[in-house]
């Protein structure tokens, strides 16, 4: 199977899934799949692991069907498997209230992670919205992040966009406001 076959979205529904993407580990292995397949040795080399600890964290990955071999070849009388992401995209389930959101908490570590001399872009804003304006602002900042996607060249170096569109919670008051 190529990866132009594979299907636009997976829904993440299982506890097995959601233990998979819950891991940063994980989640930058699948980042390096998202564009092109790659050995695990070549898994191995982009994220920082040994070759056992890769082989260990795609292996669950492909149990929970977020990854799959798309190709195999053998060379010296091994066959290497070729991995990549079982969908374009994932949709992890609504963490609820009061539960850890999974790809925020992966978004911030990235971020984190990220060589701080390199070029970013990080804003937070405070608006007051109509319901209205919310789903409209929610649905062009997911259209905008969708074309980028599609427009992208896998020869590039990667970037990573994250965005959260929400209401807080009421009446919540941080240590240190004013009353």
């Amino acid at each position: 199977m190529s990866t132009d076959d594979l299907p636009e979205t997976i829904h993440v529904t299982t506890d097995e899934q959601l233990r998979a993407v819950s891991n940063l580990t994980r989640h930058r292995i699948m980042a390096v799949l998202r564009f092109e397949p790659a050995t695990i040795t070549q898994i191995a080399g982009r994220v920082g692991l040994a070759k056992g600890s890769s082989s260990y964290h795609v292996r669950l990955l492909e149990r929970a069907g977020l990854v799959k071999v798309v190709r195999t070849r053998k060379v010296r009388g091994v066959t290497e498997r070729y991995y990549a992401m079982a969908a374009r995209a994932i949709v992890l389930p609504d963490p609820g209230a009061g539960g850890p959101d999974v790809l925020m908490r992966h978004a911030v570590a990235d971020l984190e992670a990220a060589p701080v001399d390199g070029e970013r872009y990080v804003r937070m804003a405070h608006l007051r919205l109509t319901e209205k304006q919310f789903t409209e602002l929610g649905e062009r900042m997911e259209a905008l992040a969708d074309e980028y996607r599609e427009a992208s060249d896998p020869s590039l170096p990667d970037v990573s966009l994250a965005f959260a569109l929400f209401r807080p919670a009421p009446g919540k008051r941080v240590e240190g406001d004013a009353k």
